[in-house]
């Protein structure tokens, strides 16, 4: 809910890729506002074609801030659109149900490509969902590639964004892949209501707290931490009524110890301890929940960073990556990475 990575790559869509550059495009306040109100209409609703008011405005509002972002990514490049084959789009997430088979993403693929000049490929975790998928997480066939650049046999990325998700990547054993529970979106949420601040920087407000050990037992006694994987959720999924009248350090604390410990649960499920946890998306830039992980987890953990990636934008790498797969019509989804019923490709292609 914070703005628009956009990331440029070059890649066949299988094992060459090369990051060429970055940017981000923060959104407004007004726009923040915009997405807020489009989730809670978003709820109610059972077609995802459906655009109820304020739906349209905030999607074409997001499609616009995207291009600006295309844009700026270029010029900061010294590149033009015809030097570009194709853009991969996500779009805004404003529900995610993969219990009933929908999920909707905000965001026009024709609109971008005639604002860029640019084909775009967008709509991406809906085949998924068609062939009995769960639509999540995706970006688990690039994590595999980029398993390779940095030579490693056996290695977990663990995305820390709104949600966290992992993915295991072995050298003999199959692409395993699951949300593990929250990432950053219930200490977003807990740090704008009691600190009026969109987010913990530096985990400056968890570490002046403590962890209640009962409230966390509380949030880890949910039954999504029970079902074996493939498995993905909502980042409403969880709530935050068991901290009411904790203080605000101290909620922080406890659910910045609530996504690390999630984290941990969810390793019972790999085949074998990895030799490495990778960890990227904006939750490492948290130290204090980077220490959480560093002790409950049983392997070093270290950032994208450390391995030469770019953690920031490694999620906008991943969706480039997979329109060049879409455009080949190579498999997205794995039925180890989102339950699919066999490897689909996705996306919808709208010409410039």
């Amino acid at each position: 809910m914070d703005g628009v990575d956009a990331a440029l790559i070059e890649t066949d869509g299988e094992g060459v890729v090369t990051a060429v550059a970055a940017f981000t495009q923060s959104f407004s306040d007004d726009l923040r506002g915009l997405l807020w109100d489009a989730v809670e209409v978003a709820a109610s609703l059972e077609d995802r074609a459906l655009r109820p008011d304020p739906l349209t405005q905030a999607e074409n509002e997001v499609t616009d801030i995207h291009g600006t972002a295309v844009e700026s990514l270029l010029a900061e490049a010294g590149l033009v659109s015809q030097d570009i084959d194709v853009i991969g789009f996500h779009g805004q997430t404003v529900l995610h149900r993969p219990d009933i088979g929908l999920t909707m993403q905000l965001g026009d693929g024709a609109r971008l490509a005639r604002q860029v000049g640019i084909d775009v490929v967008c709509d991406l975790r809906a085949n998924d969902m068609a062939h009995g998928g769960e639509g999540a997480p995706l970006a688990p066939v690039y994590h595999q590639a980029l398993a390779a650049i940095v030579s490693r046999d056996a290695v977990v990325f663990l995305n820390v964004g709104g949600v966290a998700n992992l993915t295991w990547v072995s050298a003999d054993k199959p692409l395993l892949a699951f949300d593990t529970g929250p990432g950053n979106g219930l200490i977003d949420l807990w740090v704008l209501t009691h600190h009026g601040e969109t987010m913990d920087r530096g985990g400056q407000l968890a570490g002046a707290g403590q962890v209640n050990e009962t409230v966390l037992a509380t949030l880890l006694d949910h039954a999504y931490f029970k079902r074996p994987p493939p498995k993905s959720l909502d980042r409403f999924e969880f709530e935050l009524t068991p901290l009411d009248g904790m203080s605000a350090a101290d909620g922080a604390a406890t659910l910045t110890a609530f996504t690390a410990a999630s984290v941990a649960i969810s390793a019972q499920h790999l085949p074998a301890s990895p030799e490495l946890w990778i960890v990227c998306g904006g939750g490492r830039h948290n130290p204090v929940l980077m220490s959480e992980l560093e002790i409950r987890l049983d392997a070093p953990v270290c950032s994208a960073e450390d391995m030469g990636l770019r953690g920031d934008t490694l999620e906008a790498e991943a969706f480039a990556y997979m329109a060049v797969r879409s455009l080949k019509g190579l498999p997205l989804s794995f039925p180890t990475t989102t339950g699919v019923s066999v490897p689909v490709t996705g996306g919808v292609l709208h010409r410039r």
